[in-house]
């Protein structure tokens, strides 16, 4: 779908025709006439489009003639269902900017783009597209930085249940999480780099206007800073899940070890049961207490061997 939105009047509406100064959001289900037709109508190369759909396309800005490409990448939840595939992904955003318009593409719905067709954003105006550009940007880390809340309350909480049982589910979560962590720390590396690059070549001109200039600064320092916590978040998870896996080794060592004392335990009735069993004269064979010394006897030589056990706290 290609929609065209203005400001007019302060409040974003929707145009039935793409006019100067406005923003064309092209956002799935879309086909591959459509791209064209909006490539050949803004004059516009194709890949500039089409490289913005791919979903493993990394960060990075390209100019030819008087038309700019940044392409950033944005989280967005994973809606592949599977045990312990992770909860967020990573997709590029294109941006493209004519002469006359700003053009956004993205192969999937994401909360970025929507912030800005709900006119949630404020001083928000397609016709500064400079300033616009950097919104996205700012509303792009903001996302970051609310998935990671997520995901660190989220794994929060599934440590809370791994106190009281190590099941199979809580690690495949685990596992999820630090799946999308990587996601996310590789994207943000790429996104610091990217705007670092742009900043310092001015490709968005305006290093002649010290308020823009100021944000895009601080968009720098805030990109930086989720990503740090993107690299805090999986260090943490990968000594938690290092210390889960020391822990349920640990249980494990302890379960087979308490049953080899309880076998060792057992082993001295079954012994004694063996030697009176056998077809050899053996004493008290023809007393009437017999059956009930043997017992008492091998009974005791058990209980002596569990408290030696623990006394060396072997249980």
């Amino acid at each position: 779908m290609i929609h065209n939105y203005k400001k007019v009047d302060g409040e974003l509406q929707l145009l039935d025709r793409a006019e100067p100064g406005c923003w064309i959001n092209i956002s799935p289900p879309f086909t591959n006439e459509e791209l064209e037709e909006v490539a050949s109508l803004y004059d516009i190369p194709l890949d500039f489009l089409t490289d913005s759909l791919d979903i493993d396309e990394r960060s990075r800005y390209e100019k030819e003639d008087d038309v700019r490409l940044i392409v950033l990448n944005a989280p967005i939840k994973n809606d592949f269902q599977s045990e312990i595939a992770s909860f967020y992904v990573t997709i590029p955003i294109g941006v493209i900017l004519t002469t006359d318009n700003i053009i956004t593409i993205s192969s999937h719905g994401n909360v970025v783009l929507d912030s800005f067709v709900k006119d949630a954003v404020k001083h928000f105006d397609p016709a500064n597209e400079c300033q616009f550009v950097l919104q996205i940007f700012e509303q792009t880390v903001f996302h970051y930085l609310r998935c990671l809340k997520q995901l660190n309350l989220k794994r929060n909480h599934i440590e809370q249940e791994l106190y009281d049982s190590s099941r199979n589910k809580e690690l495949k979560e685990l596992l999820s999480i630090e799946k999308s962590l990587v996601f996310f720390v590789n994207s943000l590396s790429s996104n610091e780099l990217l705007k670092m690059k742009m900043k310092r070549t001015d490709f968005l001109r305006i290093r002649h206007d010290e308020d823009l200039t100021d944000f895009f600064e601080d968009i720098i320092i805030d990109n930086s800073q989720a990503l740090e916590m993107a690299n805090v978040y999986t260090n943490i998870l990968n000594g938690t899940m290092d210390a889960y896996s020391s822990i349920i080794s640990n249980n494990l060592n302890k379960v087979i070890q308490r049953l080899t004392l309880v076998t060792i335990i057992l082993m001295v009735p079954t012994l004694v049961a063996s030697f009176f069993g056998m077809n050899v004269p053996l004493p008290f064979e023809k007393s009437n207490m017999s059956f009930v010394a043997i017992i008492v006897a091998s009974s005791l030589v058990s209980l002596l061997i569990a408290w030696y056990f623990q006394r060396k706290r072997l249980f």
